[in-house]
């Protein structure tokens, strides 16, 4: 990765982390914890005065090589 992006990058996640240390905390929880396949993640997003719109996928095997190389980057500091 281009050494500019990941200071920017970086910083992103600094200020994401500051501006919701609640669902910040809940994901390292998760990643700590461990994700196993079959487990279901679930997202719902509201839009201001919108209808609330769901999606969910079941983790597959293939599914936590992603999850094991985010949490990688986040132990390395990204």
């Amino acid at each position: 990765m281009n050494p500019a992006a990941m200071i920017k990058l970086m910083g992103a996640k600094k200020k994401f982390e500051k501006n919701h240390p609640k669902f910040s905390a809940f994901a390292k929880k998760m990643l700590e914890c461990g994700i196993e396949e079959g487990t279901i993640l679930e997202v719902t997003i509201i839009k201001p005065g919108g209808t609330p719109v769901r999606a969910n996928i079941k983790v597959l095997d293939s599914d936590l090589d992603l999850l094991r190389g985010l949490k990688e980057l986040s132990e390395d500091g990204i």
